[in-house]
């Protein structure tokens, strides 16, 4: 099973991995030992197995593993299903989509085949939960490493989901995971803490009736290579092709079951959109290895990096709260208020940049390659929903943009919510300003009595019309006024279009 290390990646061979005097686990164990151990877990009950897959080096070895156990049992032994499962965040590098698809479609297709129990399923997280209608739609500031609010929705959460109804179905299911102890201090510590004495199951850390096998556990990252470039794939995919996308890359991002597991924003099997790491260096190294046509997704992330600067944060972001409208000023030792959300007039120029962004990729592809679509439709129609509900958008903007940035008109509702237009939030801007009040603060009134419109009890509005109220609606400079050390100048956003791009 031996390999030298010129057939591994380079940053494989140089990572540093594992530790000197660790063993190579093919020097403890046969390979048909380790078939033996995963024929007899998977023979013991009737539990369904959920494999963790994403597309990377240990998920693969221990889906690879288990596809040759399970394959060499007579047809009767095997009688449970084997779920496997990749989660997509719908914002994941293209190039990896396309690996992690196709093998996917060749595991159900070869299963299906061979007659083996494997069904291939992709996860998805739900729309209200997706990455652009939580940063365009709710303004979530792009995920830095203290708001990393990104993994829970887009990966966690799908998973889960599976888990749940399977458990649901089962009663319990065993959940397959190619973690290893040696990746890290704090993986092997976390894997420790949820083992089972007398049993290579481990505990789930979220679900009672669910539980976890790590068949590879031991395997060094030699390991790895060693068995991915000698056993051939068994759904007729090149593992030396897998090895090709590590060249110049840090790792793989892992099948994420908790918030313990790193970013994988340095990664070829990240998000293009990561900004949890300052660089993206395997999107850089994909363009300089030819392909070209991602440069324009490297700048739209260079875009949403560029937000987190702490001097530049008061010019994109608000200053108030979403959920309560209350201005926060720092307790860390420094003196200011602390950004929010970011500001509607910066996500419509950020919906604008996205759209005219996938429409160069997509020029930069080339007819003869597949559509990319880096915002879907129903995404879309979620992020107009929030913005005429819950940010006074009267001019609904959405629509609007989508058709000046890409030439197109989609099937909109045409006042499907009933609100007011921009005519009208023109009219009461003037009233407004006869009277001194903050017209923002009208118009979440009006909003708020058209949502409750038409209710045969209307008892909760008065609790509504509350929150409106308990709301900070000072100016800029009446806050500013208050807290030391802030220049309203500060929380200005007056970048037109072409300067932001």
């Amino acid at each position: 099973m031996g390999t030298s290390t010129d057939e591994v990646p380079d940053s494989e061979a140089d990572s540093g991995d594992e530790k000197p005097d660790e063993v190579s686990v093919f020097d403890q164990r046969e390979l048909s030992e380790i078939h033996k151990e995963i024929q007899e877990t998977y023979l013991a009950d009737d539990r369904p197995w959920v494999i963790g897959y994403s597309g990377g080096k240990d998920s693969t070895t221990a889906l690879q593993l288990i596809w040759y156990a399970i394959a060499e049992l007579d047809d009767d032994q095997q009688t449970k299903p084997i779920y496997v499962i990749s989660s997509d965040t719908l914002v994941e590098t293209p190039k990896i989509v396309n690996h992690i698809t196709s093998t996917l479609s060749n595991i159900n297709e070869y299963a299906e085949k061979e007659d083996l129990p494997f069904e291939a399923h992709k996860v998805y997280p739900e729309v209200s939960d997706s990455f652009w209608v939580n940063l365009l739609g709710r303004g979530y500031p792009a995920p830095n490493q203290t708001f990393r609010w990104c993994t829970d929705r887009l990966k966690i959460d799908p998973a889960d989901n599976f888990i749940r109804e399977k458990v649901s179905e089962h009663g319990e299911v065993i959940v397959v995971l190619g973690a290893r102890k040696s990746e890290s201090a704090t993986r092997k510590q976390v894997m420790e803490l949820h083992s089972i004495d007398g049993s290579v199951l481990s505990r789930h850390s979220k679900f009672a009736n669910a539980f976890v096998y790590t068949p590879i556990e031991d395997f060094l990252v030699d390991d790895v290579w060693s068995y991915l470039l000698s056993v051939e794939s068994p759904w007729g995919k090149n593992n030396r092709d897998l090895a090709a996308l590590y060249q110049e890359a840090d790792d793989e991002c892992p099948m994420v079951i908790d918030t313990s597991t790193p970013s994988c924003g340095n990664s070829r099997f990240g998000c293009w959109t990561c900004t949890v790491v300052s660089e993206d260096k395997a999107m850089e190294n994909m363009i300089d290895g030819g392909d070209e046509w991602m440069e324009p997704l490297l700048e739209f992330r260079d875009l949403l990096k560029s937000t987190q600067d702490p001097d530049e944060k008061p010019k994109y972001r608000e200053m108030k709260g979403r959920r309560h409208g209350y201005v926060r000023e720092k307790d860390n030792g420094s003196t200011g208020i602390i950004p929010r959300a970011y500001k509607l007039e910066f996500r419509k120029h950020l919906l604008r940049k996205l759209l005219e962004t996938e429409v160069e990729v997509n020029k930069r592809r080339g007819e003869e390659m597949e559509h990319l679509d880096l915002i879907r439709k129903p995404e879309l129609k979620e992020i107009r929903r929030l913005w005429r509900t819950e940010e006074s958008d009267w001019e609904d903007s959405v629509p609007q943009i989508y058709e000046e940035a890409t030439g197109e008109s989609l099937d909109w509702v045409t006042d499907d919510l009933g609100s007011f237009s921009a005519e009208e939030k023109e009219v009461l801007r003037e009233v407004c300003a006869e009277h001194d009040l903050p017209p923002e603060l009208l118009q979440k009134l009006l909003d708020t009595e058209l949502q409750h419109h038409g209710m045969k009890r209307r008892s909760s509005i008065y609790t509504e019309i509350d929150k409106v109220f308990r709301e900070d609606w000072r100016s800029v400079e009446e806050i500013v006024a208050d807290v030391n050390g802030e220049d309203a100048d500060r929380w200005e956003y007056e970048l037109s279009y072409d300067e932001l791009a």
